[in-house]
């Protein structure tokens, strides 16, 4: 693409917005307008306010993440997994005046059953800036991907961000905590702890009483929980890395540090 266009990354919560030309950022923006925030208003509403003085005559609009789920804009059917990188930009759905809907991924094995939206966008990217056989895209679900130079073979996600939201928020290991601090100690000790047990069910109670106990500083459970479920996973992923596989990550900084 090397004419003017907008790129959307349009999640469940936020919307992130990039005017390009070709490749080239002229300019950013971004919304709280996710899909399931709309607040009344039509995605197409949405679009128009946050692409305001950016459309000119039919700029092309190319989209991706939940915008394209059955409760986005308009369902973009998943692309059956092995996909080849070529084909997620083949099969796009048109939502309008030249808006175009970029497919998500899919998996349905009797040992596996995943999806993504979003993530496979970012996996383009990935590809191009570094070549690995193995991604890992930690959020709120992390991504582990298995790809070659042509296609992406297989993915398995694990809700690592969002059980560490729901245990320290909605669960007895959270109630009445004081706000929380950054601990490089309570983490390394939680990694630790979840990479040698990853069996981490009956572990979890045992957060909540050592802070109760007064081995575990209060401001420090949220850190200490972090590591415990990132050990866990990485430990639980073990199986699906190849001897010596190049691993590569996909996040910011903050998630990036914690998974190193």
């Amino acid at each position: 693409m090397t004419a003017r266009y907008i790129a959307i990354d349009w999640g469940s919560t936020n919307l992130r917005a990039w005017l390009y030309q070709g490749d080239h950022c002229l300019d950013s923006r971004q919304s709280e307008a996710g899909v399931t925030r709309l607040n009344g208003k039509s995605p197409a509403a949405v679009l128009a306010e946050v692409t305001t003085d950016w459309r000119e005559e039919n700029t092309p609009v190319v989209m991706a993440g939940m915008v394209g789920s059955n409760v986005g804009w308009k369902v973009a059917p998943y692309l059956s997994v092995p996909a080849r990188f070529s084909s997620i930009g083949e099969q796009l759905t048109s939502a309008g005046d030249n808006i175009w809907i970029i497919p998500g991924l899919c998996v349905s094995h009797d040992d596996n059953h995943n999806v993504m939206r979003g993530e496979e966008t970012q996996l383009i990217g990935a590809r191009t800036l570094a070549p690995s056989s193995l991604y890992v895209m930690p959020g709120t679900h992390c991504k582990w991907v298995q790809a070659d130079s042509q296609q992406i073979n297989d993915f398995r996600t694990v809700m690592t961000g969002e059980l560490h939201h729901l245990l320290l928020n909605h669960s007895l290991i959270g109630a009445g905590l004081p706000p929380q601090e950054n601990a490089a100690d309570a983490f390394a000790a939680g990694l630790e702890r979840g990479l040698n047990a990853p069996d981490i069910l009956p572990q979890l109670f045992e957060v909540r009483a050592s802070h109760v106990l007064g081995t575990l500083p209060r401001e420090q459970v949220s850190e200490f929980l972090s590591g415990l479920l990132i050990g866990a996973e990485v430990a639980s992923m073990r199986d699906y890395v190849t001897h010596q596989q190049v691993i590569t990550l996909v996040a910011g900084t903050s998630l990036t540090v914690r998974y190193q």
